[in-house]
Formats: structure tokens, sequence, C-alpha cells
């Protein structure tokens, strides 16, 4: 068999999955004409963060993940977004495959903070394929692996990962803390009688000076 290709033709929200989740679409050719009976595919996502401007603001919103402007020349490095597996059915030439990626919306989580601090624009992605695809020769199953050199570069637009998680979260954020700094919270919202986390911040925040 001729080695497979990949190409990712397009992406948006997923409105019917259980967690935010973008669908990307793959187009997957093999070009000898042979009956592919079926892929094992893994598709790793990496976000590579060089491969785009950024404004003043964005910049300042990233220094939590990459430092000063400064040293982007060095830290400016790829971060990990997804490692998915699905099966692929069998095809004669080329299929298009729905490939849904489970997006966090833990701000502690990498890929989470870069996504976030961006106001427009595209999200450089980096696809890395690998797996088994298996088909038959003269009446015997054939095995072949997928390269890692399959590599396919994506720009998913920041407003797809937005309209994702908003569709969950609307006009909303989340934290994570240690559950003795929840314990606390939730002591002083009790005692101001606060009807919800957002008045409990804010009062915070106020009472801070912030």
């Amino acid at each position: 068999m001729n080695p497979l290709h990949f190409e990712c033709v397009g992406a948006q929200a997923n409105p019917y999955a259980a967690v935010p989740a973008i669908t990307l679409r793959l187009r997957i050719t093999q070009g000898s004409g042979e009956l592919v009976d079926a892929v094992a595919l893994r598709c790793q996502i990496r976000i590579e963060p060089h491969r785009r401007r950024y404004a003043a603001d964005e910049a300042r919103r990233l220094v939590d993940l990459f430092g000063d402007t400064g040293r982007w020349a060095r830290t400016l490095k790829p971060v990990s977004f997804a490692t998915l597996s699905t099966m692929v059915p069998g095809f004669t030439g080329s299929t298009v495959i729905d490939l849904d990626v489970p997006c966090t919306y833990d701000l502690e989580v990498a890929s989470t903070k870069y996504f976030n601090a961006l106001d427009a624009g595209d999200i450089p992605l980096l696809l890395l394929f690998s797996g088994t695809v298996f088909g038959t020769h003269e009446g015997r199953m054939r095995v072949q692996q997928v390269p890692w050199s399959n590599e396919e570069s994506f720009s998913l637009p920041v407003s797809v990962w937005r309209e994702t998680v908003n569709l969950h979260f609307p006009g909303s954020a989340w934290l994570r803390v240690r559950q003795d700094t929840m314990d606390s919270l939730q002591r002083f919202r009790s005692e101001h009688a606060f009807a919800n986390w957002d008045d409990t911040v804010a009062a915070l925040l106020a009472a801070s000076g912030t």
C-alpha cells in the first residue's frame, strides 16, 4: 500500500458534545487506489506559538507561560494540546473523518492558558499522525505502520475555541484552588450572605483595592 496523506480541512465547535470539544475534519488519502480495510489512527496535537504574532495585551497575558517578550526567542516552545486515538473505517482512494478534540477550561492547563490569552486570529497547531493501516493483498492481510513523518500544520481560528467554550460556560471562567482555600471562601461567602461566587470574589477584590 502507498503511504497515507493527511490533511486538516476544517474545524468547528461540537454543539452536541458532553464536554467542550472541537471537531477537526481530516481528509485521508491513499494514492494507489487499493482498498484500505481500516486504520487505527493516533494523533498528537501541539501548539506552535512561534508561528504567529501577538498584540501587546496578548503578550502580557502570556508572561506566565513564556516570560517577558525579551526571552521569547528561547522560551516560545511548543505546547502539548491533546493526544487522541480513533478507528477509521475502510475506504478506497480517500475519506473524510471527524476527530473530536476535548477542551478543558481549567486555566491552570498550559494549552487553555494560551488559548485564553488570545483575542483574535489563529491558533497555530501541528498534528502528528501515527498508527496502523490494515489492508489485504491477494487474499492476505497486510499491516503497515503510519510513520511519524506524517505531519500537518493547521491554523485553528481563535473564534472556534471561544465558541466551543461558550457553548458550555457562557460568559464565565473557571479557577482551581486548594481545598483549604475553598473552605475559607465558603465561610466568607456564608458570613456575608453572597448569592454567588462572582459576588464573593468581587467583594474580596474591592476590599483589597483592586
